[in-house]
């Protein structure tokens, strides 16, 4: 893994103990992450941390997230209840504070939220939740996200209310079920975009 890692070896440790494709995408997610937060200013190293961090939990099946919630102290939305994999962004941020002595609360914020988005997030949330739709495989994968791509180069806002205008769509044509916090996150870009928000 990366010279960030091994200046926190409990982080390097469960880095080493998840399946290779996984680790690959952390790293993909990683490259893209440091390439946005140098275009927007925003902190390498907290960016770095987050994009380390944020699919900790990613591997774990759905009773295991449910159970680690719990044992966190977390307490899951119904949607979360119903769809565990959104579990793993909260259950992967509580993994970083708790077994990697990670506090910074803009790293857990991030890692927290990546899948989702919501709403009140900062630039390092922007920048990981951005990163982790547009690594090199998942744009290769759906050329839509080619726009979203674009604009993050600009303007990281821009980015994320463009990906979240194709996501949550989909997602309804789909039949599956939205977090409500992507919804949040989208109203309150949307409403900075159109000058409502005071």
């Amino acid at each position: 893994m990366t010279t960030l890692s091994r200046y926190n070896p409990a982080l390097q440790a469960l880095l080493l103990r998840l399946p290779d494709g996984l680790r690959q995408h952390i790293e993909r997610v990683r490259a893209k992450a440091l390439e946005l937060a140098r275009l927007h200013g925003v902190d390498l190293v907290k960016v770095e941390m987050a994009a380390l961090g944020h699919d900790l939990a990613r591997g774990m099946k759905d009773t295991d997230l449910r159970k680690k919630a719990l044992s966190y102290g977390l307490t899951p939305h119904p949607i979360e209840e119903m769809a565990a994999v959104l579990l793993h962004g909260p259950v992967g941020a509580e993994m970083l504070r708790r077994e990697c002595g990670i506090e910074d609360q803009e790293v857990l914020e991030a890692v927290r939220w990546h899948t989702t988005f919501g709403q009140g997030l900062g630039p390092v949330s922007k920048v990981l939740f951005l990163a982790d739709k547009l690594e090199p495989q998942k744009v290769q994968g759906h050329p839509l996200l080619e726009g979203t791509a674009r604009l993050a180069v600009d303007d990281l806002d821009a980015a994320v209310l463009s990906y979240l205008q194709e996501d949550i769509p989909s997602m309804i044509r789909a039949e599956r079920l939205v977090h409500p916090a992507s919804l949040e996150g989208y109203n309150e870009l949307l409403a900075i975009k159109k000058g409502l928000q005071r």
